[in-house]
C-alpha cells in the first residue's frame, strides 16, 4: 500500500518508527537532550520518594509499589516517566540504576519521536488532547492479577478519564528495544488504543436490545446532514453511539478470540476475555468516524454517510460466523417490524452491518482491491472505513427494497 490510502488521508498509524527519516527525528531528539541535560545522572542515583500508585489498578499483583524521584519530563507532553521499585520483591526483580537509566532513556526517546510525529499516530494524539495518560511507570516486570506477564499494561485510576501506563523493563530488554527507541515506537503507539479505551469512562457499549433508546435517538434529516461540516457530522455520530448505534454484536462472538495485528496475517491471543471485543469496537468506531467526517466519503459514498446519521443503520460490528464465507453482510429489519425513531417518530427499517472478522474479501466484493488480500480483522482503519462505506452504499437500499430480508432470516445472525 502506498503511504497515502485511497481516501487521500494521512499515513496510517504505525507507519513511522523504524523507517522514519533521521533528518526528521533529529530535531525532536535534540530538543529532548537540551531540555533534560544531565538527566541520566539523576536516573542513576535518584532519591526515593513514596509516590503510591494513583488509585486501584485491577491488574495489580505487586503490592506497595513505590516510585523513585519526582519523575522525568518528556518534552511536549504533560505526563512524566517514573521508575518503580517494589519495596518487598526478590532481589532478582529489582532494577539496578544503570539498567533503569537505559530503559528510561529509551522510553523517553520513543515518546519524543511519537510527539514529533503525533499526527501520524491518531490514538496517541487523541490521548494527549484528552490528557488521558496520568503517568508512565517503568517496573521490573509487569503482570496482571492472574500473574501473566506483559510488556505493557494500562490501568485505570480513581480519577475518571485518566489511566497509568505500566512498562516492563525486562520485556523491553528481552525484545531488544533498550537503546533502540525507533524500534519501540510501533508497539508503544499501538498501546495507546488501550490508553484511549480504558480512559473512556463515558457511555458504555449497549449489548441488550432493550437498552437502545429509539425515541431519544438524535437522528438527523438528510437535508440537515447535507449542511453539516465533517466535524459536525462526527459529533452527531458520537451522540448516536451513546443510545442508538451499536458497535459490538449482541452475542459478543469475539469474546476470547484472537485478534489481528493491523496489516498482517498475525493473530494475537487476547490478554483478557473481552480484549478482542473491545479492540474491534475501537476499530469500528474509528472507521465510522472517518466515513462521516472525511470529504472523500461524502463525495464517493454519500448514501453511507447519510445512513449512519439518519437512523437507517443501527449496528455495525465485527463478528465471528464460521459457517458463512462472506466478508460483509447487511441485514435489514423487515417492513412489518419497522420502528419509529427520533423525536419525529420517523418510521425506518434499520440495518445491521456485519464484518466477518476472519474472512477475506471475494473477487466480486466492491472493496476486494482495497483489502490487499487481508482478512477483515487485519484491515487498517482507512481500509475498514472504505469496506463499511461500500457495503452500505451498495446494499442498504437493495436489502430494504428487493426482498433479500426473507433470505437473511434463514441464516443464523448474531
Amino acid at each position: 500500500m502506498s503511504k497515502r490510502d485511497a481516501t487521500g488521508g494521512r499515513l496510517r498509524e504505525g507507519s513511522r518508527g523504524v523507517g522514519a527519516p533521521r533528518s526528521r527525528l533529529a530535531p525532536a531528539l535534540a530538543i529532548l537532550l537540551l531540555s533534560v541535560v544531565g538527566w541520566p545522572l539523576w536516573l542513576v542515583a535518584p532519591a526515593e520518594a513514596d509516590h503510591q500508585a494513583h488509585g486501584a489498578r485491577p491488574e495489580e499483583v505487586l503490592q506497595n509499589t513505590k516510585t523513585l524521584g519526582a519523575g522525568y519530563p518528556v518534552p511536549g507532553v504533560s505526563f512524566r516517566v517514573f521508575i518503580a521499585q517494589p519495596s518487598s520483591s526478590p532481589a532478582g526483580d529489582r532494577m539496578d540504576p544503570t539498567a533503569a537509566a537505559a530503559v528510561a532513556r529509551t522510553v523517553i526517546d520513543a515518546f519524543a519521536i511519537l510527539t514529533a510525529h503525533r499526527a501520524d499516530y491518531p490514538r496517541f494524539d487523541e490521548s494527549l488532547h484528552r490528557e488521558a495518560l496520568e503517568k508512565v511507570v517503568i517496573e521490573p516486570r509487569v503482570v496482571n492479577r492472574e500473574g501473566k506477564e506483559f510488556p505493557f499494561l494500562v490501568a485505570r485510576t480513581k480519577d475518571p478519564g485518566r489511566v497509568v501506563l505500566l512498562i516492563s523493563a525486562s520485556a523491553l530488554k528481552d525484545q531488544g528495544y533498550v537503546g533502540h527507541p525507533d524500534k519501540l515506537v510501533p508497539p508503544l503507539a499501538r498501546e495507546f488504543q488501550w490508553v484511549v479505551s480504558k480512559a473512556d469512562t463515558g457511555s458504555k457499549v449497549s449489548t441488550a436490545a432493550g437498552e437502545r433508546s429509539l425515541a431519544r435517538a438524535p437522528i438527523q434529516s438528510d437535508k440537515l446532514i447535507r449542511r453539516m461540516s465533517g466535524e459536525q457530522r462526527e459529533e452527531a455520530l458520537r451522540r448516536l453511539f451513546s443510545i442508538y448505534l451499536r458497535t459490538v454484536d449482541d452475542r459478543r462472538s469475539l469474546d476470547g478470540q484472537p485478534y489481528y495485528e493491523v496489516g498482517t496475517d498475525t493473530l494475537v491471543e487476547p490478554t483478557q476475555p473481552d480484549s478482542t471485543t473491545k479492540l474491534y469496537d475501537i476499530r469500528v468506531r474509528e472507521a465510522l468516524q472517518k466515513i462521516v467526517r472525511e470529504t472523500f466519503f461524502w463525495n464517493e459514498t454519500p448514501k453511507a454517510v447519510r445512513s449512519l446519521l439518519n437512523g437507517k443503520i443501527w449496528a455495525v460490528s465485527f463478528v465471528k460466523i464460521d459457517q458463512r464465507d462472506w466478508a460483509t453482510r447487511t441485514r435489514v429489519v423487515p417492513e412489518e417490524k419497522a420502528v419509529a425513531v427520533g423525536e419525529g417518530n420517523r418510521l425506518v427499517q434499520p440495518a445491521t452491518i456485519l464484518v466477518n472478522t476472519y474472512r477475506k474479501a471475494a473477487p466480486e466484493d466492491p472493496f476486494y482491491v482495497d483489502t490487499k488480500g487481508l482478512a477483515m480483522g487485519a484491515l487498517t482503519p482507512d481500509q475498514l472505513a472504505r469496506v463499511i462505506a461500500l457495503e452500505i452504499e451498495h446494499n442498504i437500499v437493495e436489502k430494504s427494497m428487493k426482498g433479500h430480508v426473507a433470505q437473511d432470516a434463514l441464516t443464523e445472525a448474531p
